[in-house]
């Protein structure tokens, strides 16, 4: 059997949600089916570390394929093309985009699809070219997977297509989010706010994300009391300067903190060491920093919407994502050491049903499907 993937998202130090997808679940793939010939499709050069097994081959086809015109280049010509010369039994897309015509059979992995919901989180043109190509890339593939029973749902509903072609891959937690001991948490206090508590965000500066809910939420938590500072971890996209407005006005700007998009070394303890993470999205398809947050003890406030209360389960506060009064309610409550401890027991247990095994293994459950009947 030989399967063709894209891995055009596999890219050294900069992998995003989707490339970290992509990673755990290809690597773990590769090693427990050595009998699979897989060839990996990159877009540009490639780093030996995502060569996961001797049973890997790689090859660069351009053009790098970063915004619309060449997706459909990369997609609809470059592909068919590989496709055909190394006479592949089957296409994975772990970013959901496929060709839309030829005889090899295609799986695309379709985390959400939040730009038929909310467009304005877009640039026009990416936008009008996922709206367009989406509903087609779920039709024409064998089946589809995505990460979330919510997503499963939303793109069946959407694209009438029958919910017996879409199979469940829930995302994963990487084992190095860990609990801190009190020396660490200290030490990252003095790093990042001179030794005061924080409230975390993590995730791009997306309006979907709702960071300018979060401010306004965070200057009713100050104004009712509240004494921990707020820092925004994440790379600026299409919201970000109506939040740094927002933060240039805000009563409390100076105690707002914005980090940029940081290392995974960085990240990882400065998780650990928050008040709460605040992740109070309008649209998530999945959510993995809800999870990260629980392997590293750190309770967690996110929205009752879309996938967040299946990820989260009742081991976090869930508001509602355009309710700034209730956010800043759950912040103030994450000031209480005792409620702080009872999230924290409740995220260690929903942590346990999610891991990158058991990811690999629902794909390759879904990779199968694609060839019953053939």
């Amino acid at each position: 059997m030989k399967i063709a993937v894209n891995t055009r998202l596999l890219i050294k130090d900069k992998l995003d949600g989707i490339g970290y997808f992509s990673y755990e679940v290809l690597s773990r793939l590769v090693h427990n089916h050595p009998e699979v010939e897989w060839l990996f499709i990159f877009d540009r050069s490639y780093s030996k570390e995502f060569i996961f097994g001797p049973n890997v081959t790689a090859v660069k086809i351009g053009p790098p394929s970063r915004h619309a015109i060449l997706w459909w280049i990369w997609f609809q010509l470059s592909i068919p093309f590989i496709l055909w010369k190394h006479k592949v039994d089957l296409f994975l897309s772990p970013d959901g985009y496929i060709p839309t015509w030829g005889k090899t059979p295609a799986l695309p992995v379709i985390h959400d699809i939040n730009f038929e919901h909310q467009n304005h989180n877009l640039d026009p043109v990416s936008g009008a070219y996922m709206r367009y190509f989406f509903p087609r890339f779920a039709r024409f593939g064998k089946r589809v997977a995505t990460v979330s029973e919510f997503s499963k749902k939303d793109i069946a509903t959407s694209y009438a297509i029958d919910e017996a072609k879409l199979d469940v891959v829930y995302n994963g937690v990487s084992d190095k989010f860990k609990a801190l001991g009190p020396q660490s948490i200290e030490a990252q206090k003095e790093r990042w706010t001179n030794g005061a508590n924080y409230l975390l965000f993590i995730g791009s500066l997306n309006p979907r994300k709702n960071i300018t809910g979060m401010l306004e939420a965070y200057q009713m938590y100050r104004s009712q009391g509240g004494k921990a500072k707020f820092i925004i971890a994440g790379a600026n996209m299409l919201g970000a300067k109506e939040i740094e407005k927002q933060h240039s006005l805000h009563p409390f700007h100076e105690d707002i903190i914005f980090t940029g998009r940081l290392a995974e070394e960085d990240l990882i303890p400065l998780l650990g060491a928050a008040q709460a993470l605040c992740f109070v999205s309008h649209f998530e398809g999945f959510g993995i920093p809800i999870l990260e947050a629980f392997k590293s003890d750190c309770p967690v406030i996110t929205a009752n919407n879309t996938a967040m209360p299946e990820v989260a389960g009742a081991a976090a506060w869930l508001c509602d994502s355009n309710n700034s009064a209730e956010i800043a309610q759950a912040m103030l409550e994450s000031e209480k050491e005792k409620i702080r401890q009872d999230y924290i027991k409740k995220g260690r247990v929903q942590v346990q049903k999610f891991s990158w095994e058991q990811s690999a293994e629902m794909m390759w459950n879904s990779i199968k499907k694609c060839f019953v009947n053939d």
